[in-house]
């Protein structure tokens, strides 16, 4: 009976490592393909961005000063939609601009694609986009598979290699959005302010485009960050401030201080580490949030359980209302 067990247990710890390795030699597989779609866009259309900005219809052009400030929201690596936002990053973004309502608020940005292309426009990710639906809940399967197909993408962005493509085309995304929204001024005596809102993988994107928009637009650039993940390199000679906030039950925030060597404190030489003693970057701890979820930071669980009480939303807003940024508006 002994012998047996130990068989069993042998069998089953093989028969696990091999399935551990197979999952692992897959997603490395998918790693090292996933530049390809960017790649193809950058050499069909990408180009045309190298020197210059976005055309856009003389109807999505201010004719006079413009709006003084943007809001634009970049979503988390659980996003597979331009559309699919959760229902408080939805109410965090409404009462924004009932707060700010000079600030125009822009919502649809879908930051793991170039192009800002659904997971949708591709037939395999279509189909698991359609089964996650189905199937519903945050940690299904196909869903997983969705949102490890975005981490990928945030590595394109954060990548030194293949990163210049990838946030042109979000930069691109990002200026065309604002437009359909409120026409953009590209000519202004005075600059506007462009405030980018992201969480987890879509503050790597917001800081990886940032250096474009500098390029393109009259602006200065404002990064807000709600448990973002993101490297000390790209963006940060482009932003005038980050406001990094962190929750007390995020682990995932801290990812970003161990993944990338340029946020490390002896790499003394990054632009991050430059930021940080100029005073543009600050980290605040904003509260007992977790990453994501009913408790993340636009959660809408009450703190503590009990009513009456703040939600984790309204810990976030009260957070982001207190910011001197506002101020000017």
């Amino acid at each position: 009976m002994k012998s047996f067990l130990q068989t069993l247990i042998a069998r089953s710890l093989g028969d696990t490592s091999k399935l551990l390795t197979a999952l692992g030699l897959f997603f490395l597989a998918w790693g090292t393909i996933a530049p390809i779609s960017t790649l193809s866009w950058w050499l069909r259309d990408g180009n045309r961005l190298a020197q210059q900005r976005p055309e856009l219809p003389p109807s999505d052009i201010a004719t006079g000063s413009g709006p003084p400030c943007y809001l634009v929201f970049l979503a988390g690596v659980g996003n597979v939609a331009d559309v699919d936002l959760a229902p408080g990053e939805d109410v965090f973004l409404t009462q924004m601009a009932a707060a700010v309502p000079n600030c125009v608020v822009v919502r649809q940005v879908f930051p793991y694609s170039a192009v800002s292309d659904n997971v949708g426009g591709q037939p395999f990710f279509r189909w698991v986009w359609r089964l996650s639906e189905r199937t519903g809940g945050e940690d299904a399967p196909a869903r997983i598979v969705l949102k490890i197909r975005n981490l990928w993408r945030m590595a394109l962005s954060a990548d030194s290699r293949y990163g210049r493509a990838y946030n042109r085309g979000a930069a691109a995304t990002i200026l065309e959005r604002m437009a359909a929204t409120e026409p953009v001024p590209l000519e202004a005596d005075e600059p506007f302010q462009l405030v980018l809102a992201g969480t987890s993988g879509g503050v790597q994107v917001a800081l990886g485009a940032a250096p474009y928009l500098q390029q393109w637009l009259p602006v200065e650039i404002t990064v807000l960050s709600f448990g973002g993940v993101f490297d000390g390199q790209v963006g940060f000679t482009a932003v005038d401030q980050v406001y990094h906030f962190y929750g007390q039950n995020d682990w995932i925030d801290n990812l970003g201080l161990v993944l990338f060597p340029s946020r490390w404190e002896w790499t003394v030489g990054s632009a991050f580490n430059q930021a940080q003693r100029e005073g543009r970057y600050e980290a605040i701890a904003i509260g007992p949030h977790a990453h994501d979820g009913d408790r993340g930071y636009f959660g809408q669980a009450l703190v503590g359980g009990e009513a009456p009480g703040d939600t984790y939303l309204d810990l976030t807003l009260e957070q982001i209302r207190a910011l001197p940024l506002w101020n000017q508006f």
